[in-house]
């Protein structure tokens, strides 16, 4: 039996005293109170004190198919039984991994044959960022390695995923390699002007030919994008700009790199963001959704046009992990592949996600705080705003977002705050009864932050 203390009280003292979290001011938190949460089903997850939350962010966006489906315990349970572990090095293979490459590939956008695995999106990320190098290197082009990627970007906290990202702060702590760059993103709340959706849409992926001009294509190696920014605030790009960055790309000889760790397996209401917005991707990074969260996975799509310079050409590639393409893993996701196809999770999340939309609209729409309500599929933000009409932002130094953020959870919500943009992408098995009880709680919140506001 699995020996883990209950006592709430001295778990929070032990995680206070040993345990360093991820994406944390530890100081505040230990002047705080560290949330233990000890169970969770569907959309639902409990913490210690008894306290039930709607999670409407699917964990860190990837618990797509909810919590304790018990078929992906049970093939994760199976696997472990007969085979827990063993390596993909040294000529070797398991069959949960054999078939998952054949499952994955199968639902991949045209061209994407060939899978590399990892642990995480961050780790995905690094894969590309390597395999997209040395397909130039090995083709007498090692000059080609400069990547590209946009403003509020996120790829990951390894060094080099941070140093492609956008994220300023993530730069100032080590995430600031050579040979990376960040273009204008597609940020049409705080950008667009005067300009249409679609003039828009062009000027920013023009960005990117500029740049390219500025340093010299024969420098550049690839462009890495997710098809809807996630941590950057759910930015969603105007239809004109995912075609005419395909478009740059191919012009300059630069390989394109469509991150789905967020958007692939459904969220977006298509299987991958890369079908919702016609994208041709030469490499795409996926994880999260790949398990649904159950356990830790990635999977690196590589498509034929870079694979073939691999097999034929590159010889021995100095690259991989203990586990890549671990077995349990890929059980699990093959088990939580069933769930995504067989109760056609994607139309769900384009039903759920617009109903979504809809309701949260029709409650906040007209609200003093609230500037923009956009979303696809299940990912949807709320702009606050000091000045509505003009998009204006609140100072930094205000704690809008984040405050917002405090009194959802209080009302039994867990949403997240991206500055003062407020983010909800809850699990794709969301019902209706549940879609109206996320509406009524972040409507909530906002009405609170917005009195909160009235006197501080």
């Amino acid at each position: 039996m699995l020996d883990i203390p209950n006592d709430i009280d001295h778990l929070r003292a032990a995680d206070n005293a040993h345990h360093l979290h991820p994406f944390t001011d530890h100081k505040a938190l230990r002047e705080g109170r560290v949330r233990v949460i000890t169970r969770a089903e569907g959309v639902w997850i409990t913490d210690g004190d008894g306290h039930r939350l709607l999670d409407g962010m699917a964990g860190l966006w990837c618990v797509n198919v909810g919590y304790s489906q018990p078929s992906i315990v049970e093939a994760a349970s199976r696997q472990m039984a007969q085979l827990p572990y063993y390596n993909c090095f040294f000529s070797s293979t398991t069959p949960a991994a054999a078939a998952l490459s054949e499952r994955l590939t199968g639902l991949a956008p045209a061209g994407l044959n060939h899978v590399f695995y990892a642990s995480s999106g961050s780790e995905a990320v690094d894969s590309a960022l390597r395999i997209a190098r040395q397909f130039w290197k090995i083709q007498g082009r090692p000059e080609k390695r400069i990547i590209v990627a946009r403003e509020y970007g996120y790829h990951g906290s390894t060094i080099a995923g941070a140093s492609v990202g956008g994220m300023k702060d993530m730069h100032r702590q080590g995430g600031d390699m050579p040979d990376f760059a960040q273009v204008m993103t597609p940020y049409t709340w705080r950008d667009a002007g005067d300009l249409s959706p679609e003039e828009f849409g062009l000027k920013a992926a023009q960005s990117l030919e500029t740049y390219i001009e500025e340093v010299g294509a024969d420098r550049v190696a690839a462009f890495i994008g997710e098809p809807i920014q996630g941590a950057g605030g759910v930015i969603i790009p105007p239809d004109s700009y995912w075609p005419e960055i395909q478009r740059i790309c191919r012009k300059h000889d630069i390989l394109l790199i469509a991150d789905e760790v967020i958007c692939g397996f459904g969220r977006t209401g298509a299987m991958f963001g890369s079908f919702a917005y016609g994208i041709e991707p030469d490499l795409m990074t996926t994880a999260k959704g790949i398990t649904s969260g159950y356990v830790p996975l990635s999977a690196i799509f590589v498509g034929d046009r870079v694979a073939d310079v691999f097999i034929e050409q590159g010889g021995e590639f100095y690259h991989g992990f203990t586990y890549s393409g671990h077995p349990v893993a890929c059980a699990a996701a093959l088990a939580n592949l069933d769930i995504i196809e067989g109760r056609n999770l994607v139309g769900a999340a384009a039903t759920q996600g617009a109903r979504l939309l809809s309701g949260l609209r029709s409650a906040l729409g007209d609200h003093p705080l609230v500037s923009e309500i956009r979303g696809r599929g299940l990912m949807v933000a709320l702009e606050l705003a000091e000045d509505r009409a003009g998009h204006k932002a609140y100072p930094s130094s205000r704690k809008v977002g984040p405050t917002c953020r405090d009194f959802a959870t209080a009302a039994g919500l867990v949403m997240r705050a991206c500055r003062d943009t407020m983010v909800l992408a809850p699990p794709l098995v969301i019902s209706d009864e549940e879609v109206g009880l996320v509406v009524e709680r972040a409507a909530r919140a906002v009405d609170q932050t917005w009195e909160w506001l009235k006197t501080n």
